[in-house]
């Protein structure tokens, strides 16, 4: 884990994944434990490129294997950790288009796919809720 201070928040360096399907809806995904659904990824470790950390990320918690050429960055993101009081999640956003199926493995309970374009009736992550959801839907309205 990457941990740096910044004032009096501490950040969790990670990348995450806008995962849509041919339908356009985005996977989510929920930790065993927790109640806040969140996009797939990690921590990028101090050794690793952000896109790099994704695609290990993918593989453990959901099955799924990636071409990181395939990844499109969307920018650096930041929002207060859902699950670490006190911290600051800095996040690496991609985002990809898949058509394989994924399992929940490793620490992961849980998946769904959603509209990213509605509010879903579940718990998100203030990264989700606050940041990845609302860039998306302004961009899915500057493309249409």
């Amino acid at each position: 884990m990457t941990l740096t201070s910044a004032g009096s928040s501490r950040i969790i360096r990670i990348a995450a994944a806008l995962l849509l399907n041919a339908n356009g809806q985005t996977l989510l995904v929920r930790k065993r434990g927790t109640t806040a659904f969140m996009q797939p990824g990690g921590k990028i470790e101090a050794h690793e490129l952000p896109v790099h950390a994704l695609a290990r990320e993918l593989e453990e918690e959901l099955d799924l294997q990636i071409d990181p050429a395939q990844a499109t960055f969307l920018g650096q993101f930041s929002a207060p950790a859902a699950n670490e009081p006190g911290f600051v999640v800095q996040a690496e956003i991609f985002q990809l288009t898949i058509d394989a199926q994924v399992t929940p493995a490793a620490e992961i309970e849980e998946v769904i796919w959603i509209d990213p374009a509605t509010d879903p009736a579940i718990e998100l992550a203030p990264l989700t809720r606050d940041v990845i959801l609302p860039f998306y839907r302004a961009s899915l309205t500057t493309i249409a």
